[in-house]
């Protein structure tokens, strides 16, 4: 067993056992083989008595402790006389909540993966006690007849013996995400929110956090060179303020520019970070980031401080703006509105975005996605848990919430054109900024959201979405589609939500 090594001693074990290869500027390149994202359907828990009652079975999938026992003695087995290569390390940045955790796997690169992803023991003290153990072997294939299994890929969560197991991908961020499953399991447990989303920080302290589903520009609208980093994916909030769980980023490669994207550029251009399935020249050992050949899903993991503005603590206060990120391709969501607390847990519960072609195979034209909390398949109890820890951290701190659309305007996808960035940037700063409190606001008919009447640097006929369309008629019978896919997916918290929120609800 390897433990703790260093970056340039997983660098060795990497490229001696041919698991990846160098590129240009100093970047472990590695490719997932036929995993290149997760796999949601491998992902089990183990049904026991300490975490069943808590655990939403609705959504989350069971097995038992025979299966996992057998299949762990099994995978002990397979590395017995292996190389194994073991990370101490820790998740979460706050020290009262931070859990210890050891990474175990076959592979040096993974291990390198998860020094950038995780927070660092430093000194790596051999009194280290894991409250959590990671066992992660890509290279193992379950037999589903015989070990129980979905497939020959299996992601077994047991909360009561503390370990995750994992095998049969070789994709790095099922690491990463299992173990912010696990914090999505104890964190509320102790009264913190757990949250998918990135956050910054003010020179005077305003928090802001960034809710949003992948494409929403959670991470490029996080990235302010004015507004420190705490962290770009997974955090939590407690009585204290926010605390980033992690110690690295996970950004997404493909069409990445260096003009618009110059620190995640720089950070993914330098010894240390792991670039996964991006396409590489053999004999430059230059990347391709358009090329989508592998996946579209390029990755680059790497450490938060490589970025050059970041929170070095990973703390910060209670958030003075929630600001909920979608990317609405029917066109017909504000690009900002102001959301009162009832309606941010609503929007918090319903998780929308919407997917287009060319995003994920077989999507053609716009597909509505509700996601919610805005990271669906890593919450384990049920919703309302997280939205009602929202709803009282909103109402104690006086939280400012925004709805605010990356998407299309002027039409749907196909018609209308994507909401320019520096529109985007100017109102997400104005909010942020505290320059809309004095503002006028208009409500719109469908979805019952406040819209400002005017913002200096945005033009008027962008604020109110009916207005940039054309065909008035066509934007009413979109946004009334769209609304009464909002009241369907609802349907299903209806029962467990509160009467100020079944109140703001959409209706069809």
């Amino acid at each position: 067993m390897y433990r703790n090594q260093s970056v340039p001693q997983l660098y060795e074990h990497a490229l001696a056992r041919d698991e990846g290869r160098l590129g240009a500027a100093g970047q472990m390149a590695v490719e997932t083989g036929k995993h290149t994202g997760r796999s949601p359907n491998d992902k089990f828990f183990v049904r026991e008595p300490g975490s069943e009652t808590h655990i939403d079975w609705s959504v989350n999938k069971a097995t038992d402790a025979k299966t996992f026992d057998a299949l762990l003695a099994r995978v002990g087995e397979y590395l017995a006389g292996k190389d194994v290569f073991a990370l101490d390390c820790y998740v979460g940045a706050d020290p009262h909540y931070r859990l210890p955790v050891r990474i175990v796997t076959e592979f040096a690169w993974h291990s390198l993966f998860s020094r950038d992803l995780f927070i660092d023991t430093a000194d790596h003290d051999a009194t280290f006690a894991p409250q959590f153990t990671v066992v992660n072997v890509p290279l193992f294939e379950a037999d589903p007849a015989r070990d129980g299994t979905a497939s020959s890929t299996f992601i077994l969560v047991n909360l009561a013996r503390r370990i995750i197991l994992i095998g049969g991908t070789r994709y790095a961020g099922e690491t990463k995400k299992s173990v912010f499953t696990v914090m999505n399991y104890l964190m509320p447990l102790r009264k913190v929110l757990s949250m998918h989303c990135s956050a910054n920080v003010g020179k005077a302290g305003d928090t802001a956090i960034f809710f949003g589903l992948s494409g929403t520009g959670k991470t490029t609208l996080s990235s302010d060179p004015h507004r420190p980093l705490i962290g770009d994916d997974e955090h939590g909030w407690s009585a204290d303020g926010v605390f980033n769980f992690e110690g690295g980023c996970y950004a997404k490669m493909i069409k990445l520019r260096q003009e618009a994207e110059p620190e995640i550029w720089a950070a993914s251009h330098r010894f240390g970070t792991v670039l996964e399935n991006v396409v590489m020249d053999p004999q430059t050992r230059e990347f391709d980031v358009d090329d989508a050949s592998l996946t579209e899903n390029t990755r680059s993991a790497y450490r938060i401080s490589f970025l050059p503005n970041y929170v070095k603590s990973g703390m910060a206060g209670h958030p003075t703006n929630i600001v909920m990120l979608t990317a609405d391709a029917f066109g017909v969501l504000p690009p900002i509105a102001k959301l009162s607390p009832e309606q941010a847990m609503y929007h918090f519960l319903s998780g929308y975005t919407a997917k287009v072609a060319g995003t994920e195979r077989g999507v053609q034209g716009a597909v509505a996605t509700f996601s919610t909390c805005f990271g669906a398949p890593f919450m384990v109890h049920h919703p309302t848990v997280y939205a009602k820890l929202l709803g009282e951290r909103i109402a104690k701190h006086e939280v400012n919430c925004w709805l605010v659309n990356t998407g299309w305007t002027g039409g749907g996808y196909g018609v209308g054109s994507r909401m320019k960035i520096a529109y985007t940037r100017a109102m997400l700063n104005a909010a942020i900024e505290g320059r809309l409190a004095t503002a006028a606001f208009e409500r719109e008919p469908y979805f019952g959201l406040a819209i400002p009447t005017a913002m200096p640097d945005v033009p008027a006929e962008v604020l109110n979405p009916r207005n940039a369309w054309a065909d008035k008629a066509a934007y009413d019978a979109q946004a009334k589609h769209l609304a009464g896919l909002f009241a369907e997916n609802f349907k299903r918290f209806e029962a467990h939500a509160s009467p100020e929120v079944l109140a703001v609800a959409i209706k069809p």
